[in-house]
């Protein structure tokens, strides 16, 4: 029997995931390559004007690239093995978020309470 031979096992296994394809690789990498070169253009040129607004813009982007990661590269849809691996997805970036936002909330409000300001170093002296 060769090693290419399915009918010994039945069919390949096939999870509804599908399959990637030249032009599917080639779409991803190009948003990608896009995806990548708009920050660095908002970053070089200081377009929008604001660091905030630059970082803001800068995290959204982020995310999308993400996404296009997610789809053309991992395959992943709402199709893949019955939904659960984009409902497992979204579950860990729900966890993430909620993780990474109370670690900041916390982070802020113990540097706002915790350190002594510049008239309070005046007092001990």
């Amino acid at each position: 029997m060769s090693s290419h031979d399915t009918t010994a096992h039945g069919h390949h296994d096939d999870h509804g995931a599908a399959h990637g394809s030249l032009g599917g690789y080639l779409i991803g990498f190009g948003l990608s390559v896009v995806l990548t070169a708009i920050p660095f253009w908002l970053v070089m040129t200081d377009t929008l004007g604001d660091a905030t607004l630059t970082a803001i813009a800068i995290m959204a982007l982020a995310a999308v690239q993400i996404v296009v990661h997610m789809i053309y590269f991992l395959h992943m849809n709402f199709r893949s093995e019955g939904g659960w691996n984009m409902m497992a997805m979204v579950f860990t970036l729900i966890l993430v978020v909620i993780t990474l936002a109370g670690s900041l909330w916390v982070m802020y409000h113990l540097n706002a309470n915790m350190m002594p300001g510049a008239h309070d170093m005046r007092q001990m002296l």
